[in-house]
C-alpha cells in the first residue's frame, strides 16, 4: 500500500511539472505571464506594452469578437508601435466618428487561424521567400524571413518585425510586432 501511493505521488509529481512546464514555454509580454487557458483580449490586457492595443480594440467594438473561440493569429503592434504613427493618429482613430477607420486598421492584424511561426515560415518557404497573408480586414500582408525574423509589409509599404513570437492563446496565437500595420486607405 505504501508502494502504491508513493508511486502515485511521483506520478503526480510528474505530470505537475509537465504542466508548470506547459505554461513555462509561454514568453511574457509587457512584463506579464501570458496564459494559454486565457484568450487574447484577457492576456492582452495584462501586458504593459500593448494598452493602447487594448483602448482600440474596446473603441471598435471588437472584444468580444477576440474573445470568441476563433482560432485567431493577432500581429500585435505594441504601444511604441502606436506612439511611432504621425502625431495625432491615435487620438484620431479612436473618436466614434472613426470606428470603421479604426476597426479596418485593427482587423488588417487578425488572420482567421492559429499559425504559429513555424507553420508562418513554411509557407513563405513553400512560396519561395514570400507568403500572402490575408487578414480579417481584406488586407494582404507579404511575410517574409529575414535573419531568423519573420517581417510583415503591409499595403502602404511599412514594415513590421515580429518581436516576441507564438504566445499561445485559449482561441489562438499572438505575435507581438513593432510596427501597425496599415491598410490602403
Amino acid at each position: 500500500m505504501l508502494k502504491t501511493a508513493l508511486r502515485t505521488l511521483a506520478v503526480a509529481t510528474v505530470l505537475s511539472a509537465t504542466a508548470v512546464t506547459a505554461f513555462a514555454a509561454n514568453p511574457k509580454v509587457g512584463g506579464a505571464a501570458m496564459y494559454e487557458n486565457k484568450n487574447i483580449v484577457e492576456n492582452a490586457m495584462n501586458s504593459k506594452d500593448h494598452t493602447t492595443l487594448v483602448a482600440a480594440v474596446k473603441a471598435a467594438g471588437l472584444v468580444e469578437t477576440l474573445q470568441g473561440k476563433g482560432p485567431f493569429t493577432v500581429f500585435a503592434p505594441t504601444n511604441e508601435a502606436f506612439a511611432a504613427l504621425p502625431k495625432g493618429t491615435v487620438e484620431t482613430l479612436l473618436k466614434p466618428e472613426n470606428k470603421a477607420q479604426l476597426t479596418k486598421v485593427l482587423t488588417c492584424h487578425v488572420v482567421a487561424a492559429d499559425a504559429m511561426s513555424t507553420a508562418i515560415e513554411k509557407m513563405i518557404k513553400d512560396d519561395k521567400g514570400t507568403h500572402d497573408v490575408k487578414t480579417v480586414g481584406g488586407c494582404v500582408l507579404k511575410a517574409k524571413e529575414s535573419m531568423g525574423k519573420i517581417t510583415l509589409t503591409d499595403e502602404m509599404g511599412g514594415v513590421a518585425h515580429v518581436t516576441i513570437a507564438d504566445v499561445k492563446q485559449s482561441n489562438g496565437v499572438i505575435h507581438v510586432v513593432d510596427k501597425v500595420l496599415l491598410p490602403k486607405m
